[in-house]
């Protein structure tokens, strides 16, 4: 093995050798400012690589641990009202039309209820999110209904479009 590689590094001294030349060619003071500056790129190189991006990382990592806590709390909270809604006895159909019915004549002329069959179409015209949230949560824990198709957007301060629901007889919750 040795033999292999004296030829490269004969023939690597031979590559270098000019640039020897001219290292040993400057004068004291010439090769102090060319190591002094090699050695600040050096730590630029470094600081750059190594020490910067951890340094960042160290930074936002709390803000970043904070975000993941506070959706993980949400997902739990979702899990735990999930469950408690399918551990809640079954709503007769009628009771869940009429707390339907209910809950969209509160949103006035912005709401229309459609029957189809065994779903139900409800749309909305430029409803407010408060209000939104508050008819999709008193839906799904007074008449228990699911949603399954939706199709809104934002129109101005409000929510417009259409969401497809099932009655709790037509499509029980899995247990």
């Amino acid at each position: 093995m040795k033999l292999a590689t004296l030829p490269r590094s004969d023939t690597l001294r031979q590559q270098l050798a000019p640039l020897q030349q001219r290292w040993q060619a400057l004068a004291p003071r010439e090769r102090l400012g060319a190591t002094v500056g090699l050695g600040l790129l050096l730590v630029f190189v470094v600081w750059s690589i190594g020490v910067q991006p951890a340094l960042k990382t160290l930074r936002t990592a709390p803000a970043q641990q904070a975000a993941l806590d506070a959706q993980l709390a949400q997902m739990r909270r979702l899990a735990a009202e999930a469950t408690e809604l399918r551990a809640l006895p079954p709503v007769e159909p009628a009771q869940a039309d009429a707390a339907l019915q209910s809950a969209t004549q509160r949103l006035g002329a912005a709401a229309r209820l459609q029957r189809s069959g065994d779903r139900l179409s409800v749309t909305f015209t430029a409803v407010e999110p408060a209000a939104m949230m508050a008819w999709l949560a008193e839906v799904r824990a007074a008449a228990r209904v699911r949603v399954v198709e939706a199709q809104l957007g934002r129109a101005g301060n409000g929510y417009s479009g259409n969401l497809v629901l099932t009655l709790p007889a037509a499509d029980p919750l899995p247990r």
